[in-house]
């Protein structure tokens, strides 16, 4: 049970369920204006959600894991793994975003850098060492030639 709630998932849910907290109870009549933060939000939003689909299918095609704190089999480097090292993490942070502009939650626009480095800190460094460990050379050149985030 424990390792269920070391995901990055059931952290987005929790920082979801903050902001959304904070809009129902704590708006303070703070608003950012009129459509535009829908929209944007709902763009950010199925970013973020074509983002996983896009990764986890280049997991699936080459049969490694898509779970942190597991050793993976094959290291990524293909189809988004070309843009971004994280793209699950940053369509997560996408996802936070754009539901914080959606519902208009002012006030948990500080949740978007404390979820990014909670994040890094505590998923994709521990990511990157086995990755390092297992594939020393591959990510190496890997690492050099593609950013952590975008």
């Amino acid at each position: 049970m424990k390792n269920f709630f070391d995901l990055p998932p059931v952290w987005l849910a929790a920082a979801l369920g903050v902001a959304w907290l904070q809009k129902t109870h704590f708006s303070l009549g703070l608003s950012f204006g009129p459509v535009w933060a829908d929209l944007l939000g709902g763009l950010l939003v199925g970013g973020g959600i074509v983002l996983i689909a896009l990764a986890a299918y280049e997991m699936r095609r080459h049969r490694t894991t898509i779970i942190p704190h597991r050793v993976p089999d094959a290291l990524v480097t293909s189809g988004i793994f070309k843009r971004s090292r994280n793209p699950i993490y940053l369509a997560d942070s996408l996802i936070l975003t754009g539901m914080i502009l959606y519902w208009d939650a002012v006030l948990s626009l500080p949740l978007i850098p404390v979820f990014v480095w909670w994040i890094e800190k505590h998923f994709i460094l521990g990511e990157e060492k086995r990755l390092r460990r297992n594939f020393r050379a591959n990510f190496a050149r890997y690492e050099k030639q593609t950013r952590r985030w975008l």
